[in-house]
């Protein structure tokens, strides 16, 4: 075990260091939060935390350290924000501020299950409940593998501080999150939300992965008892976690992955599942997950702990994280070879998309770049009701580099190992309610199996994708076609031009990113 000393954070601009507790167990952890009042425990005896305010990331108050040499690699804009060496020097020093004179936590974890790969990360913070969410989340040392740990990248959480000088700094808020790559540290002030800690490595790993040719990923992946692997893309909301806990196939991991010349690899050792209207009946894997180790965020529950998974009070995005082992079904590697489907989820807001499209290696291509979805309330500050968006490779909040250049490690690898690819609605059909668990099981089922490649296949007109006329499992096949859904053919001809006008819209910015992203022709025609 490390003998890591007050002092030795002195080296990290963290003074008078009263204590570090390093690492800690679950019971001193869930000792230590009941303690210093930062949770209570459910009736099972999970710890349940309220992140206050901030139920959801802060995507307006992340910022790059703009210097070279990693300023020629960002993709500056309205998603990676650049900040100036000096205003960094200050929040900082605002930051240590803040750490500094307290007791801390201090977990040394790891980002990536794959040794070539991976990446040793520092983590620093004065709450508890934050050391339990880190232990939850990422990949935990062996005692011999913490005797040398080095880190690689230090993230300080100073939540409990905000930045008064933003107005004069031209920051958005009194929240931030800074990263310096030069330096191989993370800032974070202001806000308590845990999605933060775990979004800030995941930003870091697309970052330093596709610069060694290692495609980084915002997908779910479980493999088959055959060794055959697929992985599920998706934004927060639209089901990653839920579909791919499966209890006939082995969980890899539920949320962020790198895809290397061996394989696909998790980056997490844990889950972060969303559980509003959780139950047991409809996601018994994740429901079962939440015992004592599990932390449960921003959920009500009664006088006896009795948790209310259908209570929004507080927010839409009420989570649970826990370690990978809570689910009875995982590969205990977190990893496994190439994939052989991938699956991309939408959570179609119009209620155009067919329930589930095989695409063509330029449509994946075209879809992947595309990335349509809609913001799921609650997974973002001031998102209260779902709004459709285009997130490049299903993830562009937590990309430092051009969109284009995590595509083209995608189609290299589609190319080599002959990857199926599909396109599931996991959104709304045209009478506004959103598709069924059962009925989306049912299509992911027919992919995994390969039922689906027998079926006899219609095309959705505009849009140009192949979707099949009946499939095993859905016991009313009109569904399939989405315009049996709606009452008005010439509402529903009408609504697939709109949004065939928005992805044909948002496409316009690959136009000069080379004649290899010319996927136009795969999208939707009008």
């Amino acid at each position: 075990m490390s003998k890591l000393q007050p002092k030795d954070l002195e080296k990290y601009g963290l003074k008078d260091v009263v204590n570090i507790i390093y690492n800690p167990t679950y019971d001193k952890l869930a000792e230590d939060e009941a303690a210093k009042g930062e949770c209570s425990f459910s009736d099972n005896n999970t710890a349940m935390v309220d992140t206050g305010k901030f139920t959801g990331r802060s995507p307006r108050d992340k910022y790059f350290v703009k210097q070279p040499p990693s300023q020629e690699h960002i993709a500056w804009g309205d998603i990676n924000q650049p900040i100036s060496k000096e205003i960094y020097e200050e929040l900082f020093e605002l930051t240590a501020s803040q750490l500094s004179g307290k007791e801390l936590y201090v977990i040394d974890a790891f980002a990536g299950a794959s040794k070539s790969s991976r990446k040793s990360i520092r983590f620093i913070t004065e709450v508890a409940w934050q050391a339990h969410f880190i232990e939850n989340m990422f990949i935990m040392p062996t005692e011999e593998e913490l005797e040398n740990f080095e880190p690689d990248f230090v993230l300080y959480n100073a939540c409990k501080t905000t930045n008064p000088n933003y107005k004069e700094q031209n920051l958005n808020s009194d929240v931030y999150v800074v990263f310096n790559i030069e330096d191989n540290v993370a800032i974070i002030g202001g806000t308590w939300y845990g999605g933060e800690i775990k979004k800030g490595i995941f930003t870091m790993m697309n970052y330093w992965l596709p610069l060694e040719g290692k495609l980084s990923m915002h997908c779910s992946a479980n493999v088959g008892k055959e060794g055959d692997v697929c992985l599920f893309f998706g934004l927060s909301g639209t089901g990653k976690t839920t579909l791919s806990t499966d209890p006939n196939r082995a969980l890899i991991g539920d949320d962020e992955h790198g895809w290397d010349d061996e394989g696909v690899f998790n980056f997490e050792g844990g889950c972060y599942a969303k559980v509003i209207d959780l139950s047991k009946e409809s996601e018994p894997e994740i429901y079962n997950a939440i015992r004592p180790g599990a932390l449960l965020e921003n959920v009500v529950a009664d006088k006896n702990g009795k948790v209310d998974y259908s209570d929004k009070s507080k927010t839409e995005n009420t989570r649970v994280s826990y370690t990978i082992e809570h689910i009875e079904n995982h590969e205990p590697s977190l990893s496994a070879g190439h994939p052989k489907n991938i699956i991309f989820l939408s959570y179609d807001a119009f209620g155009v998309l067919p329930p589930v499209s095989k695409l063509t290696k330029e449509q994946a291509m075209y879809y992947f770049l595309s990335g349509y979805t809609a913001k799921v309330a609650g997974t973002e500050r001031g998102i209260i009701e779902p709004v459709t968006t285009f997130s490049a490779c299903f993830g562009e909040a937590f990309l430092p580099l051009h969109p284009t250049d995590y595509a083209k490690l995608l189609g290299e690898k589609i190319d080599k190992h002959g990857v199926n690819v599909y396109l599931v609605n996991t959104g709304l059909n045209g009478q506004g309610k959103r598709m069924s668990i059962k009925d989306t099981r049912a299509c992911i089922n027919g992919i995994l199996n390969g039922s689906i490649n027998d079926a006899e296949f219609e095309t959705l007109e505009v849009f140009n994708l192949q979707f099949p006329k009946t499939l095993e499992g859905i016991k009313d096949n009109s569904i399939l076609n989405p315009k049996n859904t709606w009452e008005s053919e010439e509402e529903f001809n009408k609504t697939v031009r709109e949004l065939a006008k928005e992805f044909i819209k948002n496409f316009d910015r690959y136009n000069n990113s080379g004649s290899e992203f010319d996927y136009s022709a795969a999208g939707p025609k009008l």
